[in-house]
């Protein structure tokens, strides 16, 4: 596994939380998300939501590069066989240097440890830049769906291992 990528403890929420919202501000943008109309959407997300999702058991793993802290992503298990890739996020500075595909193949890597056969992200399914990277990588494009309460429809991708 990479040394560069390291996990993360709830002492870290603050720095995850920054790492998340700010990766993901161009995202907001583009879509026209707000805090009114999608207020749990990675570019809000605060030191609080990723304490709760420590809490519920999600694990977080941090991207270092000279004692920078410059991308994240979490891992949770849904169970014995399917866990989810969450809030993949690089700063914006960071981006294109193949920290977002360290950090993929990481939970990839971590998902085989625990005997996982699947591994499943949902992305905006108007994303299509985002959609055509994940492909790129081996995830395969599921299905998608609309939620009520979101502004966007949601494609889900896999990854079998």
């Amino acid at each position: 596994m990479n040394k560069r990528i390291q996990l993360a403890n709830f002492l870290d929420a603050e720095i995850i939380a920054f790492i998340v919202s700010h990766g993901n501000k161009d995202v907001a943008e583009k879509f026209d998300l707000t805090l009114e109309n999608n207020p749990k959407h990675p570019s809000f997300y605060t030191k609080e939501l990723v304490l709760s999702d420590i809490d519920r058991g999600e694990e977080y793993f941090l991207y270092r590069i000279k004692g920078v802290n410059c991308g994240c992503v979490a891992f949770e298990q849904l169970n014995s066989n399917i866990s989810y890739l969450n809030r993949l996020s690089v700063l914006p500075e960071y981006r294109h240097k193949g920290i977002g595909e360290q950090l993929v193949k990481h939970v990839i890597e971590y998902s085989r440890t625990k005997n996982i056969q699947m591994v499943s992200i949902g992305i905006i399914a108007e994303h299509t830049l985002l959609k055509k990277w994940y492909l790129e990588r081996g995830f395969i494009e599921g299905e998608t769906k609309h939620f009520d309460h979101l502004p966007f429809n949601v494609t889900y991708m896999s990854y079998e291992l």
